[in-house]
Order: C-alpha cells, then structure tokens, then sequence
C-alpha cells in the first residue's frame, strides 16, 4: 500500500526518529550486526532526502546512546569506525542540499577521529539554512537532565541565580536543544513501544509513532505515513477539543 502525500501546511517542524532494528535485519538475513548498521546509512540517507522535500526544519537521529557503550567491544568500535567513514562520505552532498549537521550528546566521549569528523562536517556546514540534521552521539535524555541540573547549581552557588526563580525555562535553556523547538513527531521503528533514554524533557507533548518496520526498511513512504497519522491527530495541549477549535 503506497503512501498518499502529507498535507504540506501541516509538516512538524522537528522529527525526531529512533532508528532501532538493524541487528534484527541483518539477523533475518544471516549476517553480521555490523552489515545491518551499514544497511541503516541508506535509510537515513534517504530520509534525509525526504525531510528536506517536505521543509523540515529539524531532523534528530538517535545515532548512538549511552547506553550503547556497554555492547561488545568490538561492535563499538565498528559502529565508530562507520560513523567516522559516514560523516566523512555524506558531508559534501549534504552540503550541497544546504543541510546543516549538529550534535546532542556527550561529544567528550566519543574517539578523536570521531570528533575530528563531526567538527569538520558542522564547520563545512554551518552555513546552510536548510534542514537542521542532528545527530544524537553518547547521548541520553537522564545524562542530559543531570547535566542542565549541575550547570544549574553552578549558578545557583555563584549567587546568578535564586531558587525561586528555576522555571521549567531556565532547565530547557540548559539543555542540549536550548535552541531547537521541540520535537511534535517521535518515530521509533522495529516494533520497540519505549523511548530507551531519548528526549525525556522534550517529548513531553510530542506525538509518539511505532511501526513494525526495521530501520533499514524505513523509506521515504514509510515516513509519509508517519507523517499522514502525525497529521490526523488532534493536539491539544491540555486543552479540550472545543477550546483549540475556537478561532
């Protein structure tokens, strides 16, 4: 069943996806995880190319979290080594489409030619007023909170700041999107019904999408039908239907 268009006046400004699955792909298919994660690059690439078709502003891929730092050794270093060779391979046809490449994340973390590639792809790219790529590296929602609370209470010893004036303002300012409005579509893919740790704070009122599929699989179509159902729900905030129906 093909995907109908989504109406272009209602397009989320920010999309944010976890891309789960690959290691069950590559499962499926008798092959290595790692085959599954270099199969998931042209998923994103042609997610990518739809996003920027539709004027999506922002784009946040959950590349790699905390938490995967405790998978096998060497498919860490693995999912490194690709993300490095990646970066290096996209940035100029990203480039080319005026996508501008940033990062959430624990960037101290990750390896020197890691960080090497990221700066260099942010520099080449910084530019650009199209799509707002974001990836999200050595990142959780917890370690970002606990991070915006810690600057929070350096400012609160340094005397810049009363406790009575913390607002739900001041911790969003803290944190790694300060300025990026937040997300009004989550999709995960592989059939996961769970955040796993992404966007805690900013996803308070974002519409969540599940589907089966693997995220090697997930296509331009598949993200108009997140897109479409994203489109046939009504958003309240809060608010009862007759109040967001009054003009």
């Amino acid at each position: 069943m093909s995907a109908g268009q989504p109406d272009p006046n209602n397009i989320p400004r920010h999309i944010a996806i976890i891309m789960d699955g690959n290691g069950r792909w590559a499962k499926l298919r008798d092959k290595a995880r790692i085959y599954g994660h270099h199969a998931g690059v042209e998923a994103v690439r042609k997610v990518v190319e739809a996003c920027t078709e539709l004027g999506v502003e922002y784009l946040t891929l959950y590349a790699f979290s905390t938490e995967n730092w405790k998978r096998p050794e060497e498919e860490v270093n693995a999912l490194m080594e690709l993300l490095v060779r990646t970066i290096r391979r996209e940035t100029p046809e990203l480039d080319k489409n005026n996508v501008h490449i940033g990062m959430i994340g624990d960037g101290h973390s990750l390896p020197p030619a890691c960080i090497a590639e990221l700066e260099e792809a942010k520099k080449m790219t910084a530019d650009n007023t199209g799509l707002n790529l974001i990836l999200a590296l050595s990142y959780s929602g917890r370690w970002e909170i606990t991070h915006a609370v810690q600057q929070i209470a350096k400012d609160l010893v340094n005397g810049n700041i009363k406790p009575e004036e913390i607002t739900e303002q001041t911790i969003a300012d803290k944190l790694n999107t300060a300025n990026m409005p937040e997300p009004e579509l989550l999709i995960r893919t592989s059939g996961e019904y769970r955040l796993s740790n992404f966007l805690l704070w900013q996803t308070a009122y974002t519409e969540y999408y599940f589907t089966e599929t693997l995220w090697p699989d997930f296509d331009k179509e598949a993200l108009f039908n997140a897109i479409i159902d994203y489109q046939n729900r009504e958003r309240r905030f809060g608010k009862t239907t007759e109040q967001i129906q009054v003009k």
